[in-house]
């Protein structure tokens, strides 16, 4: 996510931060166009899951969702009473937990209600490593269609590691797998993709898509051979892109483990959820 973004999206939900005798809350409607989604219903259905998450994590859901009803402006101009919801700073954590993480607005909204102090640059940090942690699990996804696909194809599990094999050597221009290990130096029991930085990480999963596409394309496509040389010439073509763009993926420094990351975001998550089980609120939205 680009810093500007980002900027735009603090700057907007700061906005729409309410505060009554020092407690901070928002209304579900405002969320529900902060985090981009058009339609009230659809919306509610993903309170209802925060709803639950808060009940199982020992939360008392009328602490923390409170139903009012507000004015709203309608497209016509005129205004109606609607239903909404007063939202306290941890509902608005459990939405956006159960959000659609395909959007960008829900990548943001659940860091940023995470932290209880809204210093930026903590948000950006935790953006930045979330969309990391997404992209390896999608480079997993990506790996294991691959590997479905060449199964199909006669070839065996031996035959599709060197395939991976080729198609890093073909992304990182000439550097096998075990060169850009020693490279980086990452320990040879781990995967190489733990450490790469998000944009090679979405290089190599960007080439598997199109190796499964053109496999699933062209069904003549089959064997070792035929399959390596289909993948090293996506994995080709990808790093000419980058390479369009200054990036060459073989210079670029390693990055901390994703893993680790995983740990740390998922302790964080779990830090977070035992300091709301403590906090007593005094005042409870729905008497504001």
């Amino acid at each position: 996510m680009k810093l500007e973004l980002i900027n735009v999206y603090f700057e907007n939900f700061n906005k729409h931060i309410y505060e009554v005798d020092s407690l901070e809350f928002w209304f579900a409607r405002d969320l529900q166009v902060l985090l981009g989604y058009a339609k009230w219903e659809n919306f509610l259905n993903v309170i209802e899951k925060a709803k639950e998450a808060c009940r199982n994590s020992g939360g008392k859901i009328e602490d923390n969702f409170a139903d009012t009803v507000r004015a709203v402006n309608m497209p016509n101009g005129g205004i109606k009473e609607a239903d909404d919801m007063f939202l306290t700073r941890y509902a608005c954590y459990l939405i956006a937990q159960n959000g659609d993480p395909a959007k960008e607005q829900i990548a943001f909204a659940m860091s940023y209600f995470a932290f209880q102090t809204r210093r930026q640059e903590m948000i950006e940090k935790r953006i930045g490593d979330f969309e990391r942690i997404q992209a390896r699990d999608k480079l997993s996804v990506s790996e294991k269609k691959l590997s479905g696909v060449v199964y199909e194809r006669g070839v065996d599990g031996a035959g599709f590691a060197l395939i991976r094999s080729k198609g890093d050597t073909a992304l990182f221009g000439g550097f096998s797998t075990n060169d850009m290990k020693q490279r980086m130096g990452i320990p040879n029991n781990r995967p190489l993709a733990d450490f790469l930085p998000t944009i090679t990480i979405k290089a190599k999963d960007f080439a598997n898509e199109i190796t499964v596409f053109n496999l699933k394309k062209d069904t003549t496509l089959s064997g070792l051979n035929g399959i390596s040389n289909e993948h090293m010439k996506n994995n080709y073509d990808v790093r000419n892109l980058l390479l369009r763009k200054g990036i060459r993926p073989e210079s670029l420094p390693a990055e901390e483990d994703a893993q680790k990351i995983r740990r740390k975001i998922q302790s964080e998550d779990k830090k977070l959820l035992r300091g709301i089980k403590k906090k007593k609120i005094d005042k409870k939205p729905a008497n504001l």
